[in-house]
């Protein structure tokens, strides 16, 4: 992988990315931030989640384009909650330090919005960059429609350490929808070079652990979220390690959250609580995925095929995984990252059902 230019060629027309392709969803506009920043290309985004119930910007993707711009001084129009809409041109590499990220400062009324969809703008262009950085992202650490934090700590952070990338990465304090006010604390070395993965056999299985926690709310949900999933854990012969925790937040919440360490790779799956739902309903949501994921076979779940297409594209060499389901997500971030490099990606498999995916990143522009 090269090394990036230190300036951008100002003349250079933007890249126009239509994000309502495919999915049509936030990933898109992440994953052209991340690029626009690294490879200093100007970009223009347009139909930013089009399809969506609420159209545009929601805080957390407005505070990623902010966070991103920060890092490399670029230029924003468009950059406003609910804008469908956006230029982003980069005047400078990215630049390592630290840096401290709060959605409630583009969200009117509440924190909720999700810490960890700002982490996946940022955190390739800061590893990549020439040196160490600390970030503190505040918002929700636990929210529908985004990683929780456990899945980044325990799942995506010991994968791409596997890819030389070192992650360091705390909870301060746990956010739930609506209230959020979490605080997440991220430390990356910096000058990164990313290193192909080979991920098509998961081995045997080696210990799963199932976390179930409630904030503000009685112990005895948690109680009951963990015997009904620990049941249909053993149902599959798989007895769990098993934590109860009563979690610091701001406000209520419960969360059920299931990791299957295997020899060669590691798997998560969560759900949340809401009101009326029962506390059994929500461990049966987390085992449902896991289950499907484990009758597999293969390697990665689902979740992180997705997050894998922009840093194996950007890794030394060829790499190849195996999933329990090809999704849209996949397909739609393969389409992002092709239109921006020469990296090829080859996806077998149906939409919907188990599959593999190999990444040729030669001619990579970064």
């Amino acid at each position: 992988m090269r090394e990036p230019v230190e300036s951008i060629v100002t003349e250079e027309e933007p890249l126009v990315i239509d994000a309502s392709y495919g999915e049509g969803g936030g990933q898109i506009l992440r994953t052209a931030l991340a690029l626009s920043t690294l490879l200093r290309r100007p970009l223009r985004i347009k139909g930013i989640r089009a399809g969506r119930k609420n159209p545009g910007l929601a805080a957390q993707h407005l505070l990623g384009v902010l966070a991103t711009a920060k890092l490399c001084a670029a230029e924003l129009e468009g950059a406003q909650l609910s804008s469908q809409s956006l230029s982003f041109v980069p005047r400078e590499a990215p630049r390592p330090g630290r840096y401290v990220f709060d959605v409630a400062e583009a969200r009117r009324g509440g924190s909720a919005g999700a810490t960890s969809l700002v982490f996946q703008t940022i955190h390739l262009p800061l590893a990549l960059a020439g040196g160490p950085s600390e970030v503190v992202l505040k918002g929700g650490t636990h929210v529908p429609w985004s990683p929780p934090y456990h899945y980044l700590e325990s799942v995506y952070a010991p994968t791409i350490a596997r890819m030389g990338l070192q992650l360091e990465l705390y909870l301060e304090r746990w956010g739930f929808y609506p209230q959020g006010g979490g605080i997440v604390q991220v430390r990356l070395m910096g000058g990164v070079k990313l290193q192909p993965l080979e991920l098509s056999e998961r081995g045997g299985l080696r210990r799963i652990r199932l976390l179930s926690a409630v904030a503000r709310l009685p112990r005895s949900i948690a109680e009951r979220q963990a015997r009904r999933a620990e049941e249909l854990l053993r149902e599959e012969g798989l007895p769990p390690e098993v934590e109860i925790a009563e979690a610091d937040a701001p406000g209520p919440g419960t969360f059920v959250f299931v990791e299957a360490e295997f020899e060669n790779s590691v798997a998560g799956f969560s759900a949340l609580g809401e009101r009326g739902k029962p506390a059994e309903r929500v461990a049966e949501e987390a085992l449902d995925q896991f289950i499907d994921h484990y009758r597999s076979g293969e390697a990665i779940d689902p979740h992180l095929a997705d997050q894998l297409i922009l840093p194996l594209a950007l890794a030394e060499g060829p790499s190849s995984f195996s999933t329990s389901r090809v999704t849209q997500h996949l397909l739609t971030n393969i389409w992002v990252v092709e239109r921006f490099l020469e990296a090829r990606f080859e996806v077998r498999g149906e939409l919907g059902s188990p599959g593999s995916v190999i990444s040729r990143p030669e001619g990579s522009h970064v």
